[in-house]
């Protein structure tokens, strides 16, 4: 995804345009080009180039996207991590390079800049130009790798669908290890626009930043904040689950435009909502909805054929990415059916990850746990909706016999093999888990069910 070429021909061309503002101050497109040209000397000093990987684990977001696009610039794949994990966590997160037998390059503090003349780099689709990861800080997350064009060639679809040019000035409010936000901010970078990264300790308010932003790129949650003081705000970006009409309406209101997609690390852009009237397939991807055995009604898991795939998990991770012989490939999202030219309705995520109270939960290493509980004949873990939090951890228990373990019991497992961020606040029991047509339990359909008020699923006193 790294566009070091296009930020270089944006400074040729418009040297004094504004490319980044952040927390510790600006920079024109000229003066970010000439960083990234000296960061990339150094990394090409320090062994790096086409088939290793260069892992980035950096505060500022000016410093992120600058060793991110030196790393591009040399031919290397940048992988964004968080900056409070060492060495020992990046061993256990993330092989060594694309290439194993090429040793990564460990960035921990901004790169310097080193003299000498201009480096060049052929982009070529088909470069291993970035890998991102799909969770965060609890837990072990996945990196996934992607091909240059399966981001680049979408960004002017999406520069087309939201109105996004070289002259808007685009606020993206997250970390940048987040793949939503870092795509954000080098599809901003290659549109020739100014990316507002204000961080994660913002020095200014939110109204601040908005009186200098025409565009936000963002999750869901953060939206009502966003139009309670829109300031100069033209269009919202929104990625990730469906608006509810209270906000859609809000946005009305704010006279602030809503683009939203659905989508997903693996898969990229799927579907998009560009006025309120429901999800559609993004340029360029076909959706099917395909049935699954055990569920309630006729939800089914998402399938997606597109240019926008990733390549898959870097080392052997293991991941919820599955393919068909025939370029399909899911997540295990689930939908509601869908035929040609309706429109999508999602009901549930198929990875799972659970962001609660700012900290990320795989629900796997959750599961691993607790199915050493006597009597749970197998797991799925969810995230509830909670006001505060955003969501709890769920635990829905499949148990061997008529009655499920005593929660005492579950709860004491839980809390000598889980962080608390990892525990339990809610127990539920169901007679049977769902499960795909290779029969793994299908947690997207657990949710969903759960959400309905599945009868079947009873809460565990």
């Amino acid at each position: 995804m790294p566009v070091a070429a296009h930020v270089m021909r944006h400074a040729a061309e418009r040297p004094s345009r504004l490319a980044v503002c952040g927390p510790e101050g600006e920079l024109t497109y000229v003066q970010l080009a000439e960083r990234v040209q000296g960061a990339a000397r150094h990394l090409l000093g320090l062994g790096s180039g086409p088939g290793t990987l260069v892992a980035i684990g950096l505060t500022d977001p000016a410093d992120v996207l600058t060793a991110v696009l030196a790393a591009d610039l040399a031919g290397a794949t940048p992988l964004v991590g968080d900056p409070m994990w060492d060495r020992e966590r990046w061993s256990r997160v993330a092989p060594a390079s694309p290439n194993a037998a090429r040793p990564a390059v460990h960035v921990d503090a901004p790169l310097p800049y080193v003299a000498g003349p201009a480096v060049t780099h052929d982009p070529r689709p088909e470069d291993r130009a970035w890998a991102c990861f799909t969770s965060g800080s609890t837990g072990r997350p996945r990196a996934i790798v992607r091909a240059r064009a399966s981001w680049t060639a979408s960004f002017p679809h999406l520069s087309d669908l939201a109105g996004i040019g070289p002259d808007d000035v685009v606020l993206v409010p997250g970390p940048l290890v987040s793949s939503l936000y870092a795509f954000a901010a080098v599809h901003t970078l290659a549109t020739g626009a100014t990316a507002l990264l204000p961080g994660r300790r913002p020095s200014r308010t939110l109204g601040d930043l908005l009186a200098r932003a025409t565009v936000v790129h963002m999750v869901p949650h953060r939206l009502p904040d966003v139009l309670a003081h829109p300031g100069t705000l033209r269009t919202a970006v929104v990625g990730g689950a469906a608006l509810d009409p209270d906000t859609r309406a809000a946005a009305v209101r704010a006279g602030v435009r809503v683009v939203s997609y659905y989508g997903a690390s693996e898969l990229s852009f799927v579907a998009v909502d560009v006025d309120g009237g429901g999800l559609r397939p993004f340029p360029g991807v076909e959706i099917e909805v395909r049935p699954t055995t055990g569920g309630a009604g006729a939800l089914g898991e998402v399938w997606v054929r597109s240019p926008w795939l990733a390549d898959g998990y870097l080392g052997d991770a293991a991941g919820p990415l599955r393919r068909d012989g025939d370029g399909w490939v899911t997540v295990g999202d689930v939908a509601e059916p869908y035929r040609v030219g309706e429109v999508l309705r999602v009901r549930g995520r198929g990875d799972g990850a659970i962001q609660t109270g700012g900290a990320t939960v795989v629900p796997e290493d959750v599961e691993e746990v607790l199915r050493k509980v006597p009597g749970v004949g197998d797991i799925v873990v969810i995230g509830s909706p909670h006001p505060s939090l955003g969501s709890v951890v769920t635990a829905v228990i499949e148990a061997e016999s008529a009655s499920p373990p005593p929660r005492a019991l579950l709860e004491a497992m839980a809390r000598g093999g889980l962080d608390a961020a990892q525990r339990p606040r809610r127990w539920y029991a169901v007679p049977s888990l769902p499960r795909t047509q290779t029969g793994k339990p299908a947690r997207a359909l657990v949710a969903a069910r759960l959400a309905d008020g599945d009868p079947d699923i009873r809460r565990l006193a």
